[in-house]
């Protein structure tokens, strides 16, 4: 059995190669074509393999957007988890809109493959969406550390701050029209928690299959 092992572990870590050179392929075609342009015979063409090489590791479309989703989920999440460099509360949940918006704006396929619909009939692996889950849990930490505890108000900031993403994805890419709100958007959604109980406790869990911010 001892004899057996370098060899799995060199087949192992060439599949492992191989699909991550044909996840960066398929980033690189929906940068240019668009997440719903994904093409394998395109993809294949880009990654230098033939078509049947590519569904000898996926199994099919979705198996790659899988791949994907979970890749810039774990990017998502490392992000937002590490350190903001304050202790203030409400600072730290400024910085992480800031986070957030940028990555969104800078990275759109990734934001629409992971907050969005954009591929129908599209469900993240439990595997994938794992890293979503994660993020969803620092975004309740960090509205906790504000006294959000209500709901309410975790679903109409998360409404919210990726409304501040669509409006400047769509309407103002590359500038800051609605990137600059990010200190109002803040004001605002704490000034009304203030007003508000919290008398619901925020699921531990999305309701719905995206990560959150």
């Amino acid at each position: 059995m001892a004899s057996n092992a370098p060899a799995h572990d060199w087949r192992e870590a060439k599949r492992r190669s191989a699909r991550e050179a044909i996840v960066e392929a398929a980033w690189e075609l929906v940068a240019e074509e668009g997440l719903a342009g994904l093409s394998i015979r395109e993809l294949a063409k880009r990654a230098g393999i033939t078509t049947p090489t590519v569904y000898a590791y996926f199994d099919s479309k979705h198996a790659i957007y899988d791949a994907m989703f979970g890749q810039a989920a774990e990017e998502f999440v490392d992000l937002m988890w590490s350190p903001y460099g304050t202790d203030d509360p409400e600072q730290e949940l400024r910085i992480g809109v800031r986070r957030f918006l940028d990555y969104c704006t800078s990275n759109v396929p990734r934001y629409q493959l992971l907050f969005q619909r954009t591929i129908p009939g599209f469900e993240p692996s439990p595997e994938s969406f794992a890293h979503s889950l994660r993020s969803y849990e620092h975004l309740l930490k960090r509205l906790k550390g504000i006294g959000v505890t209500d709901q309410r108000l975790v679903d109409m900031w998360t409404a919210m701050s990726t409304g501040l993403v669509d409006q400047q994805i769509s309407n103002d890419p590359g500038g800051d029209r609605w990137s600059r709100l990010i200190d109002d958007f803040v004001d605002m959604f704490l000034a009304y928690a203030r007003t508000q109980g919290t008398s619901a406790t925020a699921k531990s869990k999305p309701t719905k299959r995206r990560a959150r911010t």
